[in-house]
């Protein structure tokens, strides 16, 4: 039996290091599956990662207290590639990035509404690496323009904030 394990993932949480390690499941009901781009992050009691476990490249959220998966209905769609997220201490809201149609946008996930908003719809350069708060209020990601990557800070709402000098 195939196993994937999460080692020293918890390295600088309360004294961890923990081992995750469960049987792989072929039918995707366990955290570990084939994976082409394994960036897991963890906030409280949350990994959130992608896995292309069934055929497309997906956002995927473990509880490490009940010890199973999340389900997160409307979030993963078919004409996506999910990369990079992250999640709130919560675990209510998960930022991520994707390309749909050849284009990269950061799109904002909210467990309790069940609503993906895409937070740069009107940027036109290309975006990457989105990582969010702890209270779910900023998010804060790399944007391109003429091919400088600079940070950029939104709220939830999808307004750029300043950043100060």
């Amino acid at each position: 039996m195939s196993i994937f394990a999460l080692t020293g993932l918890l390295g600088g949480c309360a004294g961890y290091p923990q081992i995750l390690n469960y049987p792989f499941d072929p039918g995707g009901r366990s955290l570990n599956s084939p994976a082409s781009e394994l960036t897991p992050q963890i906030s409280g009691r949350y990994i959130v990662y992608t896995s292309d476990r069934r055929g497309s490249q997906d956002v995927y959220l473990f509880d490490m207290n009940t010890r199973n998966l999340v389900d997160l209905p409307g979030l993963n769609s078919l004409d996506s590639i999910a990369t990079h997220p992250s999640v709130s201490a919560s675990g209510r809201y998960i930022a991520f990035a994707a390309s749909r149609q050849g284009r990269s946008a950061i799109f904002l996930y909210d467990r309790e509404t069940r609503q993906t908003r895409n937070l740069t719809e009107n940027l036109q350069e290309s975006v990457r690496n989105p990582t969010i708060s702890d209270d779910g209020e900023r998010i804060a990601f790399e944007s391109s323009n003429n091919g400088q990557w600079d940070i950029l800070i939104y709220d939830r709402n999808g307004q750029m904030l300043n950043i100060p000098n």
